[in-house]
């Protein structure tokens, strides 16, 4: 089977794993993090084209607005957990306190050394209240990074892609792999565990993801389909074809 067959196939047993967990009322949060055109986007739209779009809700994380920096830092993402038996895709998330604000200095030391500590904590809550983590770290080169940015300043229908913060992120480079060190060492819990997928390879990385969706979520989930109710058994035998 090649890795397009085999991803429509994984794609197939994700949407009815998510049927399954809908009807128990499983809430699921998905943290996709990594560097700038790592492929998380790829990923996210894979996952979108096989749910069920009623009970999935993608969030795409920038910096926060003027509102959300007179709050608490973690309440825009409280704002934006799952309904019981929905999913949630984040597409970067709460890790940024300890990433992107650590590294370019929008949050003091403290702040950010606070973080690692709120964040557990934050993160057990959800696990007690039964709502499902899982948290990758898609990691590319440096040489693959610098490769993908070329292709999309060469590419006019992709060259939006490409932004001034990419360029002074990757500038910091080095920076930004010790403070994800740093994150993974001190965020990879018992509840909520990191799991990190090699990136430099695109269709590799989207099956490694979906295969990984399915081994941490399957356990527990009664995967049997519904029986149908006697009134529409009943019907169709009055209306035979």
């Amino acid at each position: 089977m090649d890795k397009k067959a085999e991803l429509t196939a994984l794609q197939h047993q994700l949407a009815l794993l998510q049927q399954a967990m809908g009807r128990q009322q499983q809430s699921v949060v998905i943290v996709l993090e990594g560097p700038d055109a790592a492929g998380k986007g790829g990923i996210i739209r894979r996952i979108g084209w096989c749910l069920d779009p009623r009970w999935l809700h993608v969030w795409p994380i920038s910096a926060p607005d003027e509102s959300e920096r007179q709050q608490h830092w973690l309440q825009r993402f409280w704002q934006r957990l799952p309904q019981h038996g929905h999913w949630a895709v984040f597409d970067r998330s709460w890790y940024g306190r300890v990433l992107v604000e650590r590294v370019e200095g929008f949050c003091d030391e403290a702040a950010w050394q606070r973080a690692y500590r709120q964040i557990n904590e934050f993160e057990l809550c959800l696990q007690q209240e039964g709502i499902r983590i899982i948290k990758i770290w898609l990691d590319i080169s440096a040489q693959e990074q610098l490769s993908r940015f070329r292709a999309r300043f060469e590419e006019p229908a992709k060259s939006w892609k490409l932004t001034a913060e990419d360029l002074r992120n990757r500038a910091r480079w080095p920076d930004y792999q010790q403070a994800k060190q740093q994150m993974l060492d001190l965020t990879s819990t018992a509840h909520a565990p990191w799991h990190l997928i090699d990136g430099n390879d695109k269709q590799q990385a989207r099956l490694d993801c979906f295969n990984l969706l399915l081994t941490e979520l399957r356990p527990g989930i009664d995967l049997t389909l519904p029986e149908q109710p006697a009134l529409f058994r009943d019907f169709f035998a009055a209306h035979p074809k």
